[in-house]
């Protein structure tokens, strides 16, 4: 795993540029591993803003996962749905071409991070979960399985997606043939 000191983080790219910046978010997150209150707050806003920008990503992206993913596992008591729903979005936006490849140096602790996430999931599993702590880690655990198409979809559903969901008669969208 790159080291937060390595100096090659300003030759990774993110949204806005050099990646010079994403050490210290990943330090301040390590520090404040809870559940956010708001969308803005930070680090998360900025992470999220540089990562996974308008569902794209970056080099910077490949190398931030693994120290957020691990951050999750050493995490004691409830944390953010930001540490499973990030490195499935980025996994997604890789699988689906929104993304550079991965730099080779550290292709081995990105794909080691993404397989981990099944291991967080279950980590955290005793604490209560809102709405999208659940879906977020549904969604970490399709990615890390291979089910890319599923965690998207998982990661799309909001509490309107799934009220439409749940009216949908299936009788009636999809009759059944008499014969």
């Amino acid at each position: 795993m790159l080291s937060l000191d390595d100096p090659r983080w300003s030759e990774l790219r993110h949204a806005y540029g050099d990646a010079a910046n994403i050490p210290s978010l990943l330090r301040t997150l390590a520090s404040s591993t809870a559940p956010k209150a708001r969308d803005q707050d930070e680090p998360w806003f900025t992470l999220w803003s540089c990562l996974c920008h308008q569902g794209d990503v970056f080099t910077a992206s490949y190398a931030a996962i693994p120290h957020i993913v691990q951050i999750a596992s050493e995490a004691s008591g409830p944390v953010d749905f930001g540490f499973f729903q990030l490195p499935t979005a980025v996994e997604v936006a890789r699988q689906t071409g929104r993304g550079p490849d991965i730099p080779v140096p550290f292709a081995d602790d990105y794909h080691r991070a993404i397989t981990q996430l099944v291991e967080n999931v279950s980590r955290h599993r005793a604490e209560a979960w809102d709405q999208p702590m659940l879906l977020s880690a549904a969604a970490a655990q399709a990615v890390a399985k291979g089910h890319v198409d599923v965690a998207e979809a998982l990661l799309n559903l909001d509490a309107d997606w799934i009220a439409r969901i749940n009216s949908v008669d299936f009788d009636e969208a999809f009759p059944r043939s008499n014969g």
